[in-house]
């Protein structure tokens, strides 16, 4: 009986010993989104052991390792909401504005509808302690992390924004119509928008914002006149 008895405890020990592994292995990440960035955030899929708590706002969440802010507005309430749940991880949705604008622990990446559903995610920190953190925090979205620039509009904003300018100018010209552009931009480059479209899909307003943010260093990126009365319109 002795020796029965201390298999079974030790068989006990060791499935009880696992179970509080797995307890202290699972993630939890609270997520404020909507349902179209929450369904390209998860474009990749999602790691078993992470637990996903899905918010309309920031609100705490007990024992959530990280925030992710995908609807995150530069503004000081929206900035002391997010603090209030630190130390955990924030990470926000910032492409305008850079890391010197945002209160130390914060990382921006580049959340911007059609290019969060990327395996690759743009982002930037003032602070190196916790970058290694951030990369396993996207990584439970199978999102590889690329520090990129600290600039306004990272790298690929940047570039789809000029071409999106570029489109609206033309337009202006009359050189041909918006259908006509979108087109041509697809069967010529292959991507996956045309000009456009993806102004459309991104918000001209975010759009004008990030190229007027450019334009403060280089008027060359001054915004066309068309996508500015886009961007107010209501």
């Amino acid at each position: 009986m002795p020796v029965l008895y201390n298999f079974g405890m030790k068989n006990f020990m060791s499935i009880y010993t696992f179970s509080l592994q797995k307890i202290v292995l699972v993630m939890k990440i609270a997520v404020i989104t909507n349902d179209w960035l929450k369904g390209e955030l998860q474009a990749q899929g999602l790691q078993n052991d992470v637990r996903v708590e899905w918010l309309p706002g920031p609100q705490i969440v007990p024992g959530a390792a990280a925030y992710i802010d995908l609807l995150f507005t530069y503004s000081a309430e929206r900035i002391s909401r997010l603090q209030a749940l630190q130390p955990a991880i924030v990470i926000v949705n910032a492409v305008c504005i850079t890391s010197s604008a945002l209160p130390d622990g914060f990382i921006r990446i580049n959340g911007w509808k059609s290019f969060l559903k990327r395996p690759i995610t743009e982002a930037a920190c003032n602070d190196e302690k916790i970058k290694l953190q951030a990369e396993k925090i996207l990584s439970c979205f199978g999102k590889k992390t690329e520090w990129a620039p600290d600039v306004p509009g990272f790298i690929t904003a940047r570039v789809v924004s000029m071409i999106i300018n570029e489109a609206y100018f033309a337009l202006e010209e009359a050189v041909s119509s918006r259908d006509e552009i979108d087109t041509a931009m697809k069967l010529g480059t292959n991507y996956p928008y045309g000009p456009f479209e993806w102004s459309e899909l991104i918000g001209p307003a975010n759009v004008h914002q990030l190229l007027l943010k450019m334009a403060e260093p280089n008027p060359r990126y001054t915004p066309a006149a068309l996508l500015q009365q886009e961007a107010a319109a209501p």
